[in-house]
């Protein structure tokens, strides 16, 4: 579930600006996981223009304080959301923690960086949702530090249907600043991509394991 339709529209306009998001659906990059992809998505370059992190982070504060109220702490999902989740922090005046995807193998052995205590109330945030399997490895790893997670805040997500599930299966509510069918709604609308491309970003959604563009 997205924030609203402006600000589906007007991050996604953003994001395409500096190029945190790239569209090239006839130069498919490759994931890591090997899948063939006609979208990059890396929003840690917002955190290089103030005036575009300033408006993510004060969308995202909003937001928290309008459905939750006002958490314990703020945590975000290392690496791609420790920036944004601390200007978040910082802008609600509450205490940052981030959680890596695997403790650390020396020293104290952190999972989760940052004081935390029991049954704190915690938002989560999160740069961008895929599978959403590392965002609900973070998840599970503050409720093993028994605390509550309130829910999760992204900044965007390219709508899977295997996250959707996923976040299902695990009873937790993620909220996206935009999606992906705003995206490519703003991307037609700016001339960004053609009618054909569309086409062939929206079948790589549908099914983007299998998605060749041939």
């Amino acid at each position: 579930m997205y924030f609203n339709t402006e600000t589906a529209e007007k991050t996604a306009e953003l994001l395409l600006q500096v190029e945190a998001i790239k569209l090239q659906p006839n130069m498919p990059f490759t994931w890591a996981s090997g899948w063939k992809s006609p979208i990059y998505c890396d929003n840690r370059i917002i955190l290089s223009f103030p005036e575009i992190r300033n408006y993510i982070c004060n969308e995202m504060a909003n937001h928290i304080t309008n459905v939750y109220g006002k958490p314990d702490v703020i945590a975000g999902v290392a690496t791609g959301a420790i920036g944004i989740g601390m200007l978040v922090a910082n802008a609600l005046n509450l205490p940052f923690i981030y959680v890596r995807p695997e403790a650390k193998s020396h020293g104290r052995q952190n999972k989760i960086e940052g004081q935390v205590y029991k049954n704190q109330k915690v938002v989560v945030v999160e740069d961008l949702i895929s599978t959403g399997k590392s965002s609900l490895n973070a998840v599970n790893a503050l409720k093993e530090a028994n605390v509550e997670v309130l829910g999760m805040v992204a900044i965007f997500t390219y709508g899977f249907d295997v996250a959707k599930q996923n976040f299902k299966s695990d009873n937790m509510v993620l909220h996206t600043l935009s999606n992906y069918e705003a995206l490519l709604e703003k991307a037609k609308q700016t001339n960004y991509i053609t009618e054909d491309e569309a086409q062939l970003l929206g079948q790589w959604n549908a099914n983007p394991s299998e998605w060749q563009n041939s």
